[in-house]
């Protein structure tokens, strides 16, 4: 498939969201009613808002490409209205700290797509990067989630307790936006392993544009996905190098997250079953790519295996793809890029992970 070719089934986008529903099931139950009036809000909101179309697109001006980029950031008052114009492309920061973070980290985004793989905007055509700030579903409850809606990216403000602004946090942006470079070329289902590759993918790229952008090395990185939302210090939202250890606490619970086959959660395809697991699972597929960033020996995660997953991402992957569908994939392009040495350290990943079985020879190993 030409990275130029839009998957036929791109159209079909899936409202993606940062926070997942078993993170507001415990919101949903905290002590505190503003806490919980946010996590109840966000929990109707999330499954609402994949239901049906709302104002949110068909209000909004329609995306479309512009050649370059191009970002626009509007502001919904507190309200779920499609808000007024605040910042255009090339105008000067504003006084509210929310829509310059918007504007900045999608431009970062928009840059790191750019230089490092040559795509033009989420659909490589210059799709125009939209952003809505100060989103609540209720106006009378804050809203604890962020989301690309097919068309542009949404953020709530946080509970202020919990969760801060999430236009905080670069990799959180990137990771959405991400979203929509999915829609627009594998077209991953948002349910079980297709689902989970989804969301692996975004928290993949997401990283590695904060580490682009910071320039980080492999080993300086923290590999954590969302650490900025949370108000409170040494939590994040996910560990790519270690899937089960960003949070445990009373506020959060703790981190599901597997990281390797034999710990995978067969869960329903509802949203309380996570849609299968596609927040829950992706830590499989996530520890994957850190380990090939290991193997690979590169200073910098964007410098092979980037171009590996990028590849994969545009070129290889079927709506339906399964974690061995992937892994298989990678193998093949590092092969095809880069050589035999380099498709051995990204099948030893994906083997560290269970998902491709091991070598006798590993097998052996005590």
């Amino acid at each position: 498939m030409s990275k130029h070719l839009q998957h036929p089934h791109s159209h079909r986008a899936c409202r993606c969201y940062i926070i997942p529903p078993h993170i507001l099931d415990h919101l949903a139950k905290h002590s505190d009613p503003q806490v919980r009036g946010a996590g109840i809000t966000s929990q109707f909101a999330t499954h609402a808002l994949r239901q049906k179309r709302t104002l949110l697109v068909e209000g909004f001006r329609p995306s479309r490409p512009t050649g370059g980029l191009r970002r626009t950031i509007y502001d919904a008052g507190q309200t779920p209205s499609p808000g007024h114009l605040v910042r255009s492309e090339g105008q000067a920061a504003v006084a509210d700290i929310t829509v310059n973070e918007a504007y900045d980290a999608s431009g970062a985004t928009y840059k790191f797509y750019k230089e490092v793989f040559s795509r033009n905007s989420v659909d490589d055509r210059g799709h125009q990067l939209d952003s809505t700030v100060h989103y609540r579903e209720d106006p009378a409850e804050p809203f604890d989630n962020a989301f690309w809606d097919g068309e542009q990216m949404i953020y709530g403000d946080g509970d202020g307790i919990i969760f801060g602004s999430f236009t905080k946090s670069l990799d959180v942006i990137a990771h959405e936006l991400t979203h929509g470079v999915t829609q627009f070329s594998a077209g991953l289902e948002y349910h079980d392993q297709p689902g989970a590759l989804n969301e692996s993918m975004s928290d993949v790229f997401g990283s590695m544009a904060k580490q682009w952008t910071l320039k980080q090395t492999v080993s300086s990185a923290d590999w954590l996905i969302g650490a900025e939302l949370l108000i409170a210090p040494h939590q994040a939202l996910r560990s790519m190098k270690a899937p089960g250890t960003a949070y445990d606490n009373p506020d959060l619970g703790k981190d599901p997250q597997p990281d390797r086959m034999s710990k995978y959660l067969h869960l329903p395809n509802t949203r309380r079953g996570d849609n299968g697991g596609v927040h829950i699972n992706s830590g499989i597929p996530n520890r994957a790519f850190y380990l090939a960033c290991v193997n690979l020996g590169a200073a910098h995660s964007w410098e092979k295996a980037g171009k590996i997953w990028y590849a994969v991402l545009t070129t290889r992957l079927s709506t339906t793809a399964s974690f061995v569908d992937a892994a298989n994939a990678t193998v093949s392009v590092a092969n095809e890029l880069f050589g035999t040495t380099e498709a051995k350290a990204v099948r030893d990943a994906w083997q560290q992970v269970e998902v491709l079985p091991a070598s006798p020879a590993v097998a052996n190993v005590a």
